[in-house]
């Protein structure tokens, strides 16, 4: 694996992936949400402070190829087991978000052998309403204008400045390979049941180590109050807490908060 700033790659059991590592001491494990994962992200520097940050690119994200053995995220939560057995991680801290989020939940329904603490922000994965309630907006039917509305406390955040790209980060952003590679991997992980699992539901209480589920105030696609809650009543002993001035994604929009908050989560 690499160890500098760029991306390198692992191969685990057939599986290749790309993957970012920076730092040093107890495993922290960051699992990716829709949104991909951008090495240079100044949270990953600031996670990084505070252990050794091991953060993968999941199958048909980013530059990491497709698996034909991998199609579900129950597939993706076994793979991550099976990184962290390959890295032989004690005490290891997993901070999933979003879909990475599900996956991390679906990760430590199945073993928290390796775990010290499981952070979930905003995760995705249950179904909280009936089946006349959709708890989580439609991605693939909503503008995409909408969608960064509802996803983000301040929209313009999300949006690229192509100015101060480096010409190859253009040229990949410009013929839209990765963001059409990530779109086409969340639908496949997410489309049908759409980004939940049934099951879910009856097997968080499986999960034995302290978990903090972390939100943005301002997230307008799954709403701390309703989806974030109902998170934390089904995980035994859960701390819900929220970060101001960030949406569905506070690692993006307040990374200095975010770490923060990690940090003081490890450190009780």
């Amino acid at each position: 694996m690499a160890t500098e700033t760029s991306a390198g790659w692992l191969a685990l059991h057939g599986v290749r992936l790309e993957i970012v590592e920076r730092g040093q001491g107890r495993p922290i494990l960051w699992l990716h949400g829709e949104e991909g994962l951008d090495p240079d992200a100044p949270f990953l520097d600031r996670l990084a402070q505070h252990g050794r940050v091991i953060a993968p690119s999941h199958p048909g994200f980013g530059h990491s190829p497709e698996a034909d053995s991998i199609d579900t995220v129950d597939d993706l939560s076994y793979l991550y087991l099976d990184l962290l057995a390959e890295l032989d991680a004690r005490d290891a801290v997993v901070v999933g978000v979003s879909l990475g989020g599900w996956i991390a939940a679906e990760l430590a329904v199945k073993c928290t052998a390796r775990l010290a603490r499981l952070v979930l922000v905003a995760p995705l994965g249950i179904k909280v309403g009936d089946r006349e309630t959709r708890d989580i907006p439609d991605i693939w039917a909503l503008d995409p204008e909408e969608v960064l509305r509802l996803q983000y406390a301040d929209p313009g955040r999300a949006a690229v400045d192509y100015t101060k790209l480096s010409e190859d980060r253009v040229t990949v952003i410009a013929r839209n390979t990765v963001i059409a590679r990530n779109r086409e991997a969340t639908a496949l992980y997410g489309w049908d049941p759409y980004l939940h699992n049934p099951k879910l539901k009856q097997r968080l209480h499986r999960i034995d180590v302290p978990t903090l589920l972390l939100w943005g105030v301002d997230d307008r696609f799954i709403t701390p109050g309703y989806y974030g809650t109902a998170y934390q009543a089904l995980i035994p002993g859960a701390r819900l807490e929220t970060i101001a001035g960030a949406g569905h994604f506070p690692h993006l929009e307040r990374p200095d908060a975010f770490a923060e908050r990690v940090a003081a989560f490890l450190a009780t």
